[in-house]
């Protein structure tokens, strides 16, 4: 149900090694990757100062945008498990006072989604 579950959009974890090969330029000095996942042509990293959101633009994936979103700018987050397709949970971000969520990311059942609240939980409220 691999390649279902990526056609679909939900993301798998990638290790840390490869995104700080791949991404390790938007990094500052002092900056360390926790935790990273791939959609099939996007990537979200949380690092220990930011969650960076790399989105691969147009029909080639030429054109890339890097966001970058502080920890202290995000007011609330929720995930949501279970699902139908092989959707395993759903992440939700809201950044500062938006009435939507700014950020829906859906994670295949390779994710731990708890480590990712985890990681949000510890970053957000600390």
């Amino acid at each position: 149900m691999g390649i279902f579950s990526a056609i679909l959009g939900n993301a798998g974890a990638v290790d840390k090694d490869t995104l700080v090969k791949d991404y390790g330029k938007l990094l500052i000095t002092g900056e360390t990757v926790e935790l990273g996942f791939k959609l099939i042509r996007d990537t979200f990293i949380f690092t220990n100062k930011r969650l960076i959101l790399v989105e691969k633009q147009g029909l080639t994936g030429s054109k890339i945008e890097y966001k970058s979103i502080t920890y202290k700018s995000i007011s609330r987050f929720s995930i949501e498990t279970a699902g139908t397709f092989d959707l395993e949970a759903e992440l939700k971000i809201w950044v500062s006072s938006e009435v939507n969520p700014s950020i829906v990311k859906q994670f295949n059942k390779s994710v731990n989604v708890y480590d990712v609240q985890n990681v949000l939980a510890h970053h957000v409220l600390g």
